[in-house]
């Protein structure tokens, strides 16, 4: 196995472990709500409260990778967030629980930033929408392996035993990547010299200083902020209520939520890499441009129609076929978005896939609170779910209107 490829699966496998430790608080939420007397305006806050934090730290978090290296920051993330992982299993009140969240979150902020950082050095331009591909496939099928995983471990040993487990897990992780990896790949022990030339230009492990108003002063990089704030709440939707959403809004068993509720994850990993093949392969046609422009806005424009159709039926099948699609076909436009990004960033593309993300957790925050207020004030479970396909329907313009070839490095990258 070439190295870079190695590398894509070590990000991969954390990938997958972000996932499982974020839907951990979803999958086992109706527990949680019980032992600990939590409403649904209270619980809106809990899961609020990771997201927020998350998306404060994303930009220092990958500008911190961008300049001290990938190896020091990815360990620093997932050290702190496996030890407030497994911290959670000890709280025992609202406020407890919120705060371990938000601790979770502070440490859990860069992760995928820094990935981008490391696929930006590791991989050749053309590898890149792929590698994206990988890893936030990775990712789903972390999400559809937590209700099928944890489920069972939270009916065996209870939930708090779910949150020490993944913890433990995490602290494999980064005394695994800590003793293998190297930012630059010349440094790699067993790289032959045909593959570093194949990966391209050495950048080093990191550089002088970010060019924050050089950054700050792109025009495609704010666009793609604000349209992925606004995609985020038809993500965010997945990753926090809609485990509750099947159970008290469709009226699922906690038994058939732990087996359905992985389908759209499933389903998004599939959407993943095939969105990376075909952002590639349609770029070399048409450009990057118009190729990640033209995915993006046509996926989330489809999403959009799907949400909107699943608060409608009842049909416990329908509702099944329509999640899955719905998050599927939003997942297959996620590759182009960051591909987009690492465009428009260049060099800087961890810190500005930083800006991205923090920009989409804000959105996910905004989402997760108002959603919890929506039904404590209601009790009506879908009619947040129309508010949150007008987001994406949004999203989807936006995304049509980025142009990112006209990014920092003030060329295209080579498809």
């Amino acid at each position: 196995m070439k190295k870079r490829h190695s590398v894509l699966a070590l990000l991969a496998t954390l990938s997958v472990l972000t996932f499982l430790d974020r839907m951990a608080i979803a999958v086992t939420g109706p527990a949680i709500q019980r032992e600990l007397d939590i409403t649904p305006d209270q619980w809106g806050w809990v899961l609020g409260a990771y997201v927020i934090a998350y998306a404060v730290f994303e930009i220092p978090s990958g500008a911190l990778g961008d300049a001290h290296g990938y190896r020091k920051e990815l360990t620093r993330i997932t050290v702190w967030w496996s030890f407030f992982t497994a911290i959670t299993a000890l709280c025992r009140n609202f406020w407890q629980l919120a705060t371990a969240r938000f601790l979770f979150g502070l440490g859990a902020a860069g992760a995928y930033p820094n990935m981008t950082g490391v696929l930006y050095r590791w991989l050749p331009a053309r590898e890149r929408a792929r590698g994206q591909g990988t890893i936030w496939a990775a990712s789903r099928f972390g999400g559809a392996m937590a209700p099928l995983l944890l489920v069972p471990l939270e009916a065996t040993f209870g939930w708090r035993a779910v949150f020490v487990v993944l913890g433990l897990i995490g602290f494999c992780w980064a005394i695994a990547w800590r003793r293998w990896y190297h930012d630059r790949p010349a440094d790699q022990p067993g790289i032959t010299a045909e593959e570093v030339a194949t990966i391209g230009g050495d950048e080093g492990h990191g550089h002088l200083g970010t060019p924050w108003r050089r950054l700050m002063a792109l025009p495609q990089l704010w666009l793609i902020a604000v349209a992925y704030f606004f995609y985020a709440f038809g993500s965010w939707f997945f990753f926090n209520w809609f485990p509750t959403w099947m159970v008290k809004g469709a009226g699922f068993s906690v038994a058939e939520m732990g087996l359905y509720g992985s389908i759209p994850f499933l389903l998004g990993i599939v959407g993943n890499l095939a969105g990376g093949v075909l952002c590639d392969r349609l770029a070399a046609r048409v450009g990057l441009r118009v190729a990640y422009s033209a995915i993006a806005a046509t996926c989330l424009t489809i999403t959009a129609t799907l949400l909107v159709a699943m608060s409608f039926v009842d049909d416990r099948v329908l509702i099944v076929v329509l999640a899955g699609a719905a998050f599927g076909i939003m997942d297959l436009m996620l590759p182009a978005a960051w591909a987009m990004c690492m465009s428009i960033g260049g060099r800087f593309g961890g810190t500005a896939s930083g800006l991205m993300n923090t920009a989409g957790n804000l959105g996910g925050f905004i989402c997760t609170v108002v959603i919890g207020y929506a039904i404590a004030r209601t009790g009506d479970y879908d009619l947040p779910l129309r508010g949150v396909a007008a987001m994406v329907l949004v999203a989807a313009v936006l995304f049509a209107l980025i142009d990112c070839t006209r990014g920092f490095d003030h060329k295209p990258i080579e498809a």
